[in-house]
């Protein structure tokens, strides 16, 4: 089995993959969240993070959610 070594995107529902430049990839997430946020609101979005990740990386990603996306929708599996 090989590693995927470039990002796939896909021009339309059902259409299939092709390769990606990482800066299209990032771009298409981008604008999808954007198109939620924009659509639904920022409560539209929910982030779960992993209590294996760094504290670092947990803060980066609440803030992520709070500030950028607007949510407050963020859990983890630290309580379990």
């Amino acid at each position: 089995m090989q590693r995927i070594t470039v990002p796939y995107v896909r021009e339309a529902r059902g259409a299939p993959l092709r390769p990606a430049t990482w800066d299209e990839a990032l771009a298409r997430a981008a604008a999808g969240l954007r198109a939620v946020r924009e659509a639904h609101g920022g409560q539209a979005f929910g982030l779960f993070s992993c209590s294996k990740s760094t504290n670092e990386m947990n803060f980066a990603a609440q803030k992520f959610a709070r500030v950028v996306m607007g949510s407050n929708n963020i859990d983890s599996c630290n309580r379990t």
